[in-house]
């Protein structure tokens, strides 16, 4: 993997580290810093010229400065001759807004498709969209990962006994079924009405979940309001411990107090976004997607089937 270089913005550099550890490959060299105004000063500090690179950069909290630095590294590396550049997102933001749900509201989810591809990329490798249908937003290829085999493995090793996995929306139904099936175990949905842009109420449980101890799967936590009322609800039925896993550790606001507060046994996410001391709370553990993202980037860039990653 000679012709094979790997960059890292300051969104996630320890998962960057990871993957280059992972791959045995050295993170290149850069001078990323701010001027005094905030604007990013980007420098690339080797040769890239007919290089296939990669930039691993999620456009986590604060989002608009983390993608913002991904365009311009994105920039930088297609005005210096690199073969091809593929943005690697483990978390992709703004994905929430997909749809015109209500009159005179943006694609932002297709607006970050085209800064992307209008900066030089020339694909994306990201991980658990919140819809799979933004794939359709870009005119590059985009390889989605699910961290599923992840997760699996560590749910199989807890060794809970009658578990239930629990979708926590209608539009959840798919990967949970994904989910119940390799777990060998049932299913039960929760029926939400969402009433404001980081708030929803749980209006009902559709499936037996009482005497059953239950795993509720999701693509992110973000202030963890409506994850609690759900863990509510379910021990109200008769649920008799509720765990998460939840890709994207977004943990904005009083995610962390709430999780930490509430009836979970445990939250587990991905490092997908990196988390400070301080939002490691107790009840939260972290499981690294590095080796999955690098045998996604090892295939890409030898150019073979990327889909066994796919689950």
């Amino acid at each position: 993997m000679s012709n094979l270089k790997i960059f890292s913005g300051s969104a996630n550099f320890p998962l960057a580290q990871e993957i280059s550890d992972a791959l045995a490959v050295p993170l290149g060299q850069v001078k990323l810093k701010r001027f005094s105004d905030g604007e990013v000063n980007f420098q690339i500090l080797e040769n890239v010229r007919g290089v296939d690179v990669f930039i691993i950069q999620p456009t986590s909290p604060p989002v608009n400065e983390n993608l913002m630095e991904l365009l311009i590294m994105i920039d930088a590396f297609k005005r210096s001759s690199a073969q091809r550049i593929t943005a690697v997102l483990p978390y992709y933001g703004y994905a929430r807004q997909d749809r015109k749900d209500k009159p005179r509201v943006p694609l932002s989810a297709k607006l970050v498709g085209d800064l992307l591809s209008a900066a030089g990329a020339h694909r994306l490798l990201t991980m658990d969209l919140h819809a799979g249908q933004i794939q359709g937003f870009f005119n590059i290829p985009v390889d989605h990962l699910f961290p599923m085999p992840i997760f699996f493995e560590y749910i199989s090793n807890m060794a809970v006994d009658n578990l239930m996995v629990i979708s926590p929306d209608a539009g959840g139904v798919e990967k949970a079924r994904a989910y119940a099936k390799r777990l060998g175990t049932s299913l039960a949905i929760i029926d939400k009405r969402r009433v404001g842009d980081n708030e929803a109420e749980v209006l009902n449980i559709v499936g037996e979940v009482k005497g059953r101890n239950v795993i509720i799967v999701d693509d992110m936590v973000d202030t963890a309001g409506t994850l609690v009322r759900a863990t509510e609800a379910l021990i109200r039925e008769g649920a008799i411990k509720v765990f998460a896993a939840a890709t994207h550790p977004v943990l904005s606001g009083p995610a962390v107090q709430r999780i930490s507060e509430s009836k979970f046994e445990s939250v587990l996410v991905t490092n997908t976004i990196d988390l400070s001391e301080e939002k490691r709370g107790p009840k939260i553990k972290v499981l690294s997607v590095a080796n999955l993202l690098g045998e996604a980037i090892k295939s890409i860039h030898e150019e073979t089937s990327v889909s066994k990653l796919f689950i």
